[in-house]
C-alpha cells in the first residue's frame, strides 16, 4: 500500500524520477532557485508574489526548466507552493507550443477523464514541459472505477477530504496529503464530500494526458459509455 504523507512531501524514490516538497515563504522573503539538472514545477495553493518579477497568485502555477535559475518573491500575504522535481532520466514528450512561464488556473479549459472526473493541465507538451505533466484534478462526490496508468505519478490533495483505495488498503485523504503512485498500480481516489469535489494536484511522466486511464478486466467487462 503506497504511504499517504500527511505532511506534502513525497521524497526520491528508486525507480522514478519524481518528487514533492512544500515551500512556505514569510511576507516579502525571497528564496533563489538553482534548479540544475532537475526540471521543477511549482503550484501556488496560498498567498502569491512573483518569480522573476513575473507576478503568481493562488492557483497559479509556474515552470523553471532544468539548467534554469530564477527567483520566487512572496508578496505581503506570503507564499506557499507544492514545488515538484522531475529528474532528466524520463522519456521526453515532443514539444507542442510555445513554453510558458506562468499559467493561471482561471486561464484553462477543462477536460474530461474517467468517470465523472474532470481536469485542467497547467504545464505539459504544449506549453514547454516536455518532462512531465501537471494538472487539476476534480472527483465527484463517490468513486470513479478501479483503474490504472502507465505514467508514473505524485497526487498532492488541495482540496478534500477523500480516501485513497489500492490494492485492499485504504487510507484517509486530509487537504496537504500526498503520496506516489506507480505505473499499473490499480487504485482509485474517493471523494468522501457530499455536496462539492474534491480537488487534487497532479504530477506525471512521461508527459501527456491525464485522461489516459486503462481499466482493470472485470469493470471493463461492465463499463459503456453511459457509466461515464
Amino acid at each position: 500500500m503506497t504511504v499517504v504523507q500527511l505532511d506534502g512531501v513525497v521524497a526520491p524514490e528508486s525507480g522514478s524520477e519524481l518528487a514533492l516538497d512544500v515551500v512556505r515563504l514569510a511576507p516579502g522573503e525571497s528564496l533563489q532557485v538553482e534548479s540544475g539538472s532537475d526540471d521543477e514545477l511549482w503550484f501556488i495553493f496560498d498567498g502569491g508574489g512573483a518569480i522573476d518579477g513575473e507576478p503568481l497568485a493562488a492557483g497559479s502555477a509556474a515552470h523553471v526548466p532544468a539548467g534554469g535559475a530564477t527567483r520566487v518573491e512572496a508578496g505581503e500575504a506570503g507564499l506557499a507552493a507544492v514545488r515538484a522535481t522531475v529528474g532528466p532520466d524520463v522519456d521526453r514528450h515532443a514539444p507542442m507550443g510555445e513554453p510558458e512561464r506562468v499559467v493561471s488556473i482561471e486561464h484553462v479549459e477543462p477536460g474530461k477523464a474517467t468517470g465523472s472526473r474532470s481536469f485542467q493541465v497547467l504545464f505539459g507538451p504544449t506549453n514547454g514541459s516536455t518532462r512531465a505533466t501537471m494538472f487539476v484534478g476534480y472527483v465527484p462526490p463517490g468513486k470513479a472505477p478501479w483503474h490504472y496508468h502507465l505514467y508514473d505519478e505524485i497526487v498532492w490533495i488541495w482540496r478534500g477530504p477523500g480516501r485513497y483505495h489500492a490494492g485492499d488498503g485504504v487510507e484517509e485523504l486530509a487537504d496537504g496529503a500526498a503520496f506516489r503512485i506507480r505505473p499499473r498500480q490499480v487504485h482509485i481516489v474517493e471523494n468522501l464530500s457530499a455536496d462539492r469535489e474534491l480537488a487534487v494536484l497532479g504530477i506525471f511522466t512521461p508527459a501527456g494526458s491525464p485522461s489516459a486511464a486503462y481499466l482493470t478486466a472485470d469493470v471493463a467487462a461492465s463499463y459503456t459509455m453511459a457509466a461515464r
